[in-house]
């Protein structure tokens, strides 16, 4: 009995060492889970996007940040602030721009710090900083500015969407609850709620914005269970909309027609007064 009393303390010795072991390893690591910069930086030209310019932004704190960017086309079209996901950098989503510009729409799409272009340590705190300030540059041009955010993006989108109610309209596309309730379901057996540096809580955030709010997300989402979309949706203020696509997964909502949902739902709640332009076709605004 003497032995086995041993030899089980020695077991738990060695399960709690591992243990600790495995959640510093996560602990100190978790950022590199969470984004995932690759690629290099594309020259919008050479996407056929003439008419984007590249800009080169310093933040707050100095850090410089790239940021593809193009005036709206139509008299009184939005400008789409474009926030990416958590992987690839922007220049990969050219095809998304190329739809937006060929609308009429205008594009402001930073990469975000950390990524391809851009300096510095992404983090929530960094990008939701970051994203403000590029809200606000978009803004000060004048236009109506849609705040578009795409996985990881949506996160930061609700937070800059709570902070700024002039927003014309906030489009989540495959949207989270939280980036720490995405960790427990993945990782049960860390305490991730004390373990997270970016927690991301869209839920607590999503309640504080007052621009119409459109949720889009597929049935058959592996990266973000559907079941967050709508559980954002309960929680989000009138006026709302979700849109759930049955068969999507995470990366195919696009292709599934969510660029005319989007503006089906900007011209259902542009401010009343406001007409819809009528001075151009997609075809004649192609930059």
């Amino acid at each position: 009995m003497r032995q086995l009393r041993k030899a089980l303390s020695s077991l738990a010795v060695v399960v709690a060492v591992a243990y600790v072991m495995a959640a510093g390893y996560m602990y100190l690591n978790q950022r590199g889970f969470v984004f995932v910069p690759t690629g290099t930086l594309a020259d919008p030209a050479d996407k056929g996007l003439a008419c984007v310019r590249v800009e080169s932004v310093p933040m707050a704190d100095g850090t410089r940040v790239t940021v593809w960017r193009a005036a709206p086309t139509r008299a009184g079209a939005p400008t789409v602030v474009y926030l990416h996901g958590n992987s690839s950098n922007v220049s990969a989503r050219w095809k998304r721009f190329r739809q937006i510009l060929d609308s009429g729409f205008g594009l402001y799409a930073p990469s975000y710090r950390g990524y391809a272009g851009s300096e510095g340590h992404p983090s929530e705190a960094s990008l939701i900083a970051d994203a403000l300030e590029h809200y606000d540059r978009a803004a000060d041009a004048g236009d109506p500015v849609i705040l578009h955010g795409e996985s990881l993006g949506t996160g930061v989108a609700s937070a800059v969407a709570a902070e700024r109610p002039g927003a014309a309209l906030l489009v989540l596309e495959a949207p989270y609850t939280a980036l720490v309730d995405m960790a427990a379901a993945q990782y049960p057996w860390l305490p991730v709620g004390l373990l997270m540096k970016d927690p991301m809580p869209t839920r607590e955030r999503i309640g504080k914005v007052s621009s119409p709010v459109m949720i889009v997300h597929g049935t058959e989402d592996r990266i973000i269970p559907v079941e967050h979309g709508r559980r954002l949706f309960e929680r989000a203020a009138e006026p709302k909309e979700l849109v759930i696509v049955d068969g999507a997964g995470h990366s195919d909502l696009w292709d599934s027609g969510l660029w005319d949902a989007v503006q089906a739902a900007y011209e259902e709640n542009r401010p009343v007064g406001q007409k819809p332009d009528r001075m151009g076709t997609a075809s004649q605004a192609r930059c």
